[in-house]
């Protein structure tokens, strides 16, 4: 990765060292994918796991975006 900035490396990236994601595959309309839940019932895409082109060509499911999803215990 490059980075120009006049801020100083360490001040950047502080605190990246603890970042943990917590993120969980699903299917959402007969999609696969990767998404990051954000609360009980919403969560971020965070990457298709599809085999389907045609799934990538599909704004819906593009990389953060919001869905709404029911999740199954």
């Amino acid at each position: 990765m490059i980075h120009y900035s006049v801020v100083p490396m360490d001040v950047v990236f502080a605190g990246m060292e603890n970042f943990v994601p917590s993120y969980i595959d699903i299917e959402h309309g007969g999609v696969s994918m990767q998404v990051e839940p954000l609360n009980g019932y919403q969560a971020r895409i965070v990457r298709l796991i599809s085999g389907n082109p045609q799934h990538y060509l599909d704004g819906r499911y593009a990389p953060g975006t919001i869905i709404n999803f029911s999740p199954a215990l």
